[in-house]
């Protein structure tokens, strides 16, 4: 999948509880084994897109090795890291549903919604060159063979972020999301994603 680099790249595969015992976007947890030194999970990477201007791209990509059975993680053509298999003791062969998406962290237990913004900060209705976006977006099946995406299901609740579906073009199964927070007057975790589900 190709996403515009906005800011930090966080990618989180074993958490199940809110991130209140278990998972983390980043190193500060213990899990994910870093092997790059050029690209750090969570860290900033540059350059960034900006609004109505110039766009930058990073593809990701997340698989299990069949032989050792860790989940690697791939951005552009470095090799970040790796998710051991003792993290997965409940997961099979392969994924049972796999989100897409943004996710905020509002840790405020009173008051008003984090100003956080997700993605660049601009609905996804304001379109390329504004909103943040995932596109090409494929899975990785039991051959090891790239595969597009059947229907998403979006998931969006919350007034101040927002996730907008769109039909295959040259682009590939993509969506733009995102917003500027604050106001919601609930804490805790708040998220938007597309789901693809697996039978």
């Amino acid at each position: 999948m190709h996403i515009p680099l906005h800011s930090n790249i966080n990618i989180d595969i074993s958490q199940s509880d809110a991130y209140i015992t278990t998972g983390g976007y980043n190193l500060r947890k213990p899990g994910f084994i870093q092997t790059s030194s050029e690209i750090v999970l969570g860290g900033a990477i540059s350059p960034v897109s900006s609004i109505g201007g110039r766009q930058f791209e990073i593809t990701i990509l997340v698989w299990k090795d069949p032989r050792s059975g860790n989940w690697w993680l791939r951005i552009g053509t470095d090799l970040v890291g790796y998710w051991p298999r003792e993290l997965f003791t409940t997961l099979g062969d392969h994924a049972g549903k796999i989100d897409w998406g943004g996710e905020i962290i509002d840790s405020e237990s009173f008051g008003r919604h984090t100003k956080t913004q997700m993605g660049s900060g601009r609905f996804p209705q304001e379109g390329f060159g504004n909103a943040s976006y995932f596109r090409n977006i494929q899975v990785v099946d039991h051959t090891c063979s790239f595969q597009p995406t059947p229907e998403l299901f979006t998931q969006a609740d919350t007034p101040y972020y927002d996730v907008k579906n769109l039909p295959r073009d040259e682009l590939g199964t993509h969506f733009f999301y995102g917003g500027p927070g604050f106001g919601h007057t609930h804490s805790g975790v708040v998220s938007l994603s597309l789901s693809q589900f697996f039978l």
